[in-house]
This record gives C-alpha cells, sequence and structure tokens, in this order.
C-alpha cells in the first residue's frame, strides 16, 4: 500500500507541492523501497553462499540510510547527515530493540538469546563509539567548540578532516575483521537457525532486477525527500536537527525495524537482537566511515567526525544501555518498556533543543 506514495511523491514534486506534503510522501516512499531492498539482498545471500551474502549484506543492509545521507552531503547538510548517522543508532539499539522485547515478551516470561554472539556485537559498537566520540575530544581540548545544533555545515580545519579521514579507513578496517568473524572463523555462533531463515523462491536474475529497481526507487525517493528539509523544518516548526536523528532515521530503517519485532514475536530473539545491535553496528562501523571518505569528494569540503553534544550523550547512554541488557542472554516485555521509555525522552529532549 505505500508503494502509492512512490509515484505521489514524484508528481508532488512535479507540481511544487507544499514541501512538507512532499517530504512526508517522499518518508512514506522510502519504505517499501527499503523492504523490497532488503527481501532482495536476502535472497541473494541465500543463493551465494556466506562469503558474498555477508558482502551483499554490507553493501545493502543499510543502503537506505547511506543514500538518503549521500543526498545530504551533496546539499551541504552535514549536520543533517551526522544526525542521521545519530539517529540510526539510537533508533536501533532503543527504539526497536524495545519495541522487540515488549512485543515478543508480552505472552512470555522470558526470552533468551546467545549472550556471547549479542556481546561481540555490543563490544564491536563500543570500540566504535570510541572512535566516534574523540574527535569531538580533540576539537575541545584545542580550544574548539561542539557543532551547534541549528548549523547545516561546520567547517573544523584540515586537521580534524583528516583525523576523521583516518579514524574512518580504522573503522572500516575493524568492521571488516568484524565480517571475518562473524561470517568465517564464527559463523555457528551467528547463525543459530540454519537455512530456515533463508528460504526463498526469488531467482538470482530476479532478485538482481529487484534489487537494481528497488535502488533506483530509493535514490529517487531520498532525492526527493533530502530536497525538502530545510522548507520542511522552517513551515513545520521542526529543527533539521530533529528531523535528521528522528524522522529520516526511523523511515531508513523501517523495514528492518519490522522484521526485528516480526522475529521476536516468534520467539527468535537471536536473531532480533542481532538485527538491532548488528545494524547500529554497521551504521557506526560501515555507513559513517563511508559517508566520510565521500565527504572527499563531494561537498564543498569533507565531513569531520564532531558530533554535538545532545549526540554524543544518546550515543553513550544507548551504547552503554545495549551493553548492560546484552550480557545475561535473557529479556522480558518490562526491559523494552524501559528501553523504549528512554527513547522517548531522547525525543523530548531533541524536539525541545
Amino acid at each position: 500500500m505505500l508503494a502509492l506514495f512512490i509515484p505521489a511523491a514524484i508528481v508532488l514534486e512535479l507540481v511544487h507541492a507544499s514541501a512538507p506534503v512532499i517530504f512526508f510522501a517522499a518518508a512514506l516512499g522510502v519504505i517499501p523501497t527499503a523492504a523490497l531492498m532488503g527481501k532482495a539482498t536476502e535472497e541473494l545471500a541465500a543463493k551465494s553462499g556466506p562469503g558474498i551474502g555477508g558482502l551483499l549484506n554490507v553493501t545493502f543492509g543499510n543502503a537506505p540510510e547511506l543514500i538518503i545521507a549521500f543526498f545530504a552531503l551533496l546539499e551541504g547538510l552535514q549536520e543533517v547527515v551526522k544526525a542521521s548517522i545519530v539517529g540510526s543508532i539510537i533508533g536501533n539499539l532503543l527504539l526497536v530493540l524495545g519495541a522487540s522485547m515488549l512485543v515478543g515478551g508480552l505472552k512470555r516470561d522470558k526470552q533468551t538469546f546467545n549472550a556471547t554472539a549479542a556481546n561481540a556485537q555490543s563490544a564491536m559498537l563500543l570500540l566504535a563509539l570510541v572512535a566516534l566520540v574523540l574527535p569531538a575530544v580533540f576539537q575541545l581540548v584545542h580550544g574548539g567548540g561542539l557543532p551547534g545544533v541549528g548549523e547545516e555545515r561546520v567547517d573544523f580545519g584540515s586537521d580534524l578532516e583528516y583525523l576523521s579521514l583516518g579514524v574512518a579507513i580504522i573503522l572500516i578496517g575493524s568492521y571488516v575483521a568484524g565480517l571475518i568473524f562473524s561470517l568465517k572463523t564464527h559463523r555457528k555462533l551467528f547463525n543459530p537457525y540454519g537455512p530456515e531463515e533463508h528460504e526463498g523462491g526469488w531467482t538470482i536474475k530476479r532478485s538482481v532486477v529487484m534489487l537494481a529497481i528497488a535502488a533506483v526507487a530509493v535514490g529517487v525517493m531520498s532525492e526527493i525527500l533530502v530536497g525538502s528539509i530545510n522548507e520542511t523544518a522552517e513551515q513545520v516548526g521542526l529543527s533539521e536537527f530533529f528531523i535528521g536523528v528522528f524522522v529520516v532515521a526511523i523511515v531508513g530503517n523501517a523495514a528492518e525495524h519490522w522484521v526485528a519485532v516480526l522475529v521476536a514475536a516468534k520467539d527468535k530473539m537471536d536473531l532480533a537482537v542481532n538485527i538491532a545491535v548488528g545494524s547500529s553496528a554497521q551504521i557506526a562501523l560501515f555507513v559513517a566511515p563511508v559517508l566520510v571518505l565521500a565527504s572527499f569528494v563531494v561537498g564543498e569540503n569533507p565531513m569531520a567526525l564532531v558530533f554535538n553534544g545532545y549526540e554524543i550523550g544518546a550515543m553513550l547512554f544507548a551504547v552503554l544501555i545495549a551493553n548492560f541488557l546484552t550480557q545475561e542472554g535473557e529479556t522480558n516485555w518490562f526491559e523494552g518498556v524501559q528501553l523504549l521509555a528512554v527513547y522517548a525522552v531522547m525525543g523530548l529532549v531533541f524536539f525541545f533543543a
């Protein structure tokens, strides 16, 4: 049903409708294209083996967020890009994991998952957090300030730009090592359900065609979405900061969110936790670094990995909470409510920021 918003957004853009209408039509149009991309990637991964499948998941798993952020880079909205990165990380750890725990635990006393696998993902995320925060520490120690909430792009100077480049390269290397760990040396640890999760009737040809269609559709919707952010923020009364952290991040992850909650309802918390924590790690270790590298090619100046105070605080608390909850290897519905409550509090703070 949401696929109807794809042509609707294009028509609204062509007739120059009001920015908020265009923005929300494009946002809804991203959701079915992201779902199609996820389905096509899953089918290809199932037929190409774990090695190539892992590469496909890296390339396309968070493609909607990557494409949306890339178009924001082209528009020079670097702070919106960083806000969407933060929004994806906290959204997966608090909203998705919280909703999964709540829905999955409503009819059960508790649900269990593999704590070793979850801890490995959480540890990767914690290490990525250190790398994402240290450039801001460098900026503060050298007498600089953090970016303001209302700013679109900040020139931090060549030192921080090349520092961010080095951090990005290290994070990508760490993510590649994580792929080898999860897909080769410790493959059984991260695939508790075997082939059941990958049953699909699509041929490779059909999967590639659908993936190409989804990629084009996501690109078109993303360009329309990003192009209307400025005017939408002004007319609706929301800051670009809030839109980037919550609206854009939720839209880009919508398909992934739904899958995590669905498998949690089926009492497969291993998979739900893997989706929520693993996707956050992928954003921090792959998507964010790729965007830094891309900023050296597109835009007026490279993007430095210097987040504002709200973003740093949100990432810090979300990652610490995720690390704490993955220690025991079991969840219940009340823990889900608590995660959703933290996400709601962050939403209030970011709204008034």
